[in-house]
Parts: C-alpha cells; sequence; structure tokens
C-alpha cells in the first residue's frame, strides 16, 4: 500500500520505518529541512535500538522516502497517519496547533476525494477524529475556493480514523512490529478493512523479522479492536493512566513497607503473582518521567474537567509520583544530615534506559533540589549527556566519562537510571572512588550482598 506518514518524530519515524519493513511504499513528511536531509541519509535523529539499521535498510530498498512538505507527496497515498507532537500546554491541555496544520494541509495539498484514509497517530484528545474532519474539509474548500470552484461541498470521500501508539521507548521497534493488541476507531467499515489490509502481516505475524534486531516471531496473532472514534481515542489515554496509577500505587506502598519494616520487592512479587494484578510496573523507585505520562494523564483531566468530571484517582497518582522524587532528597538528608557542600553523584540521565529522551526525567528534579539545597552534582550517562547539555543550561552540572569518574570525592551516589552498565558496575572500585558510602539506589536494581562486601550504605525505595 502506500503510506504518507506526516511528522518524524518519534512515532513516526519509528512507525514509518516498520511499515516500509512490511514492503508498504512510505513517504515520511518532515518539515525540519535540517532532520529530513539526515534521515535521508540514514542518520538516526533519535536514540532507539535497532532503528539506525531499520531505516538504512529500508531506505536502501527505497520502500522508505522523506520529503519535507505535502505538496512533494507525489501521488495521493492510499493511507496518511498524522504523527506530530502535541505536548502539554501550561494549562495541562494538549498543543494540537500542529495537528491542526497537518490536517489543513492534507485538504489544501492531497486529494482526499480520491478516497484516502487519514489516521490519527499522534495521542489526541477526546472528539479529536470528528474535528480533523471538519479542518480537512475546510483545507478542501479552500483549495476549491483559490481554484475558482463553489467552496459548498456536502459530502467527502476521504475518511478519519485513530489508530493510537502503544511504544515504549527503547523497545519501540517490538512494540510495533510484535505488539500486544492494535487498535482501531473508525465510523466507516472501509476504514476498517484498510487497515486490516494495512496491518495484515503483524497481526497474522506473517513477516521475516529485521536480523539486526534479534527479534524472534511472535508466534501467535495479534488481536486487532475495532471500535469507534472516541472510544479508540480514550484507550490511549486510560491505558497510559492506568500504568501510572500502577506505579504511584507500588510507590505508596513502599512507604508503607519502610515503616513497618517489609522489602517492597517481595511484596510486589507476591501481588504480581495474582494474574488480576500481573507483575509488570510494580518497580518502586523514584517514579516515572518521559514524554508521556504526565501529558496523558493530563490532557485526560483536562478532558475531564470539559464535561465535569471528577478525577481523584489520577490526582492521586500524580502527587505520589511528584513526591517520590523528593524522596531522594529525604534519604540524603537522613544519611548525610546536611547536603550544603557535599558532592553528589547521580547515576543516569534519561527517564528510562536504552533512550536519550530527558522530558520529565526524575534526575532534573533530583539534580535542581539537590543544588538548591547547595551540594554539588556530577552526573553520567551512557548516551543522554549531550542531550542534558544542550536542554539543561539551567543546571550547574559536572559532566563525567563514566561512573568511575563521577564516583571520584562523591559523598553520595544515587541510580537514577537502571542501565545495564550501572548494574554491573564494579561496585568495590566505585568505593575506592567516593569520599563517603551511601549509595541511594533508586530502582530496587542493585543487589544488597555486593554492595556490603564493597563497603557501601545501599539504601533502597521500600526496602525497610
Amino acid at each position: 500500500m502506500k503510506v504518507a506518514v506526516v511528522g518524524a518524530g518519534y512515532v513516526g519515524l519509528v512507525t514509518g520505518a516498520c511499515l516500509a519493513w512490511l514492503e508498504h511504499d512510505v513517504i515520511l513528511v518532515e518539515n525540519d529541512v535540517e532532520r529530513c536531509a539526515a534521515i535521508s541519509v540514514g542518520q538516526c535523529p533519535i536514540h532507539e535500538p535497532g532503528l539506525p539499521e531499520l531505516l538504512g535498510e529500508t531506505l536502501a530498498t527505497g520502500h522508505l522516502r522523506i520529503v519535507s512538505n505535502l505538496e512533494q507527496i507525489p501521488s495521493a497515498p492510499d493511507v496518511v497517519f498524522i504523527a506530530v507532537g502535541t505536548p502539554p500546554l501550561p494549562s495541562g491541555e494538549p498543543d494540537l496547533s500542529a495537528l491542526e496544520s497537518v490536517a489543513r494541509g492534507i485538504g489544501q495539498h492531497l486529494d482526499p476525494e480520491a478516497g484516502i484514509l487519514v489516521v490519527n497517530k499522534s495521542t489526541v484528545p477526546i472528539g479529536s477524529g470528528n474535528w480533523v474532519e471538519m479542518l480537512i474539509e475546510e483545507g478542501l474548500s479552500k483549495r476549491s475556493v483559490v481554484a475558482g470552484r463553489s467552496a459548498e461541498r456536502k459530502s467527502h470521500k476521504f475518511l478519519v480514523a485513530s489508530n493510537p501508539e502503544f511504544l515504549r521507548e527503547g523497545s519501540a521497534i517490538g512494540d510495533t512490529l510484535h505488539p500486544d493488541r492494535i487498535v482501531t476507531g473508525a465510523g466507516d467499515a472501509r476504514a476498517f478493512a484498510i487497515l486490516r489490509q494495512l496491518y495484515r502481516p503483524i497481526l497474522e505475524q506473517d513477516f521475516p523479522v529485521p536480523p539486526a534486531l534479534g527479534l524472534s516471531s511472535q508466534g501467535h496473532p495479534v488481536p486487532l479492536v475495532e471500535t469507534d472514534l472516541a472510544s479508540a481515542e480514550l484507550v490511549k489515554y486510560a491505558a497510559n493512566a492506568f500504568l501510572a496509577t500502577k506505579i504511584s500505587f507500588i510507590n505508596e506502598m513502599a512507604a508503607m513497607a519502610e515503616k513497618v519494616g517489609a522489602d517492597i520487592t517481595e511484596v510486589a512479587r507476591g501481588i504480581g503473582l495474582d494474574a488480576r494484578i500481573g507483575p509488570r510496573f510494580l518497580q518502586a523507585g523514584i517514579g516515572w518521567g518521559g514524554s508521556c505520562f504526565r501529558k496523558d494523564v493530563q490532557a485526560l483531566q483536562a478532558t475531564a474537567r470539559e464535561y465535569g468530571v471528577q478525577t481523584r484517582l489520577l490526582e492521586a497518582a500524580v502527587a505520589v509520583n511528584d513526591h517520590q522524587r523528593h524522596v531522594v532528597l529525604i534519604k540524603l538528608q537522613e544519611h548525610l544530615k546536611i547536603l550544603k557542600g557535599r558532592t553528589i553523584g547521580l547515576l543516569g540521565l534519561s527517564f528510562k534506559p536504552d533512550t536519550d529522551d530527558l522530558r520529565d526525567a526524575p534526575s532534573h528534579t533530583i539534580a535542581f533540589q539537590l543544588l538548591k539545597a547547595g551540594a554539588r552534582v556530577r552526573v553520567h550517562d551512557p548516551v543522554a549527556m549531550p542531550q542534558a547539555r544542550r536542554q539543561w543550561t539551567d543546571l550547574d552540572l559536572v559532566y563525567t566519562v563514566d561512573a568511575l569518574e563521577l564516583a571520584e570525592g562523591c559523598d553520595a551516589l544515587v541510580l537514577v537510571t537502571e542501565w545495564p552498565t550501572y548494574r554491573k558496575v564494579d561496585l568495590v572500585a566505585l568505593a575506592s572512588r567516593m569520599r563517603g558510602r551511601v549509595l541511594v539506589d533508586g530502582r530496587n536494581v542493585l543487589e544488597p550482598q555486593r554492595a556490603r562486601e564493597a563497603g557501601l550504605q545501599l539504601v533502597g525505595v521500600g526496602r525497610g
């Protein structure tokens, strides 16, 4: 099929490369000229395992191309994905200006009358499918006026659908090719038929696995959810809101565990074995971050306010998560007493491993709090330090080349991001470089016995 993906950000780039791997003819549209030029020669602008290889392979076969605007698409595609960013506004509502621009542009520059399917891939508020349809109509009307034809239209042939993404940074390609489910929302049977055809290889798990990714075939069909537009849009927000709440719940239980002398890792294991609960997202620590959870929860709350619905549970989930970032400071104060004049090292900056994404990263909050308390902050991250240098100009940080240099002269260390390299670090060598002996494990991933043998005082979260 002929596919256009508008927006070569995280979602658009991964979606486009994966669909091209399935031998659809994909055109990426990216209006950032420098980014567009870099991608066209195989330079991957984001850190995502396997994506550079997949990008290079699909560009080489010709199944993936990239242009800088909608006018450069040579012919009407069968499907147009809108995959632009919807960052939060100060109010918590998503900024839909890019989505609005693209929808109008589709009406003005493509040929919706050819029966194309326009799909919202961006995370958008409930009701956006209807809004996008209206905007495309307005774009069509504007084109008609310019051409000297009547602007009045009683019907249209294009279709609009919702197809939310459920990608996890660090495993986005596997999540695309081997998803838990595919959710589609539309008001026309033709839209569902097109999406079934597009996703058939994934639904049936009938395609060659990219060799560079180390993935294996899932071995069973992927469930397909076909529903109305509003339900599909709510599925995305509800999924992220539930996962955020699940993490906040286990962190609230971690506070209880510390008071009564329990170990939250054992508690999580005990409740996670219940099939109704499951073990995933029950890892206590310093809380969630990233581009999705806070933004999506806030957007859901904004929609709820619009309809007069109270969201007490979501408010609590956000409050618990915000508190978890202060837990590090509290624990350091308990063990060091005074933070002013101390040197603290942060192991990890990205909000999770296998990405350089710093959006809503707990490390920024922790570093800011420590600097405000008068401490000197040393940092290291395997991939995110270039991003931090560019983005975090508000923080006076000392960047180091590895974990051992980071530890030099530190009164305490804090493991912020559970990168594999930190799990395997030589704790004896680490301790020998430190001035103090406190190691706060903000993700509960280090082995207490190894830390004790290295002479370190390991401080976990919820491990009384």
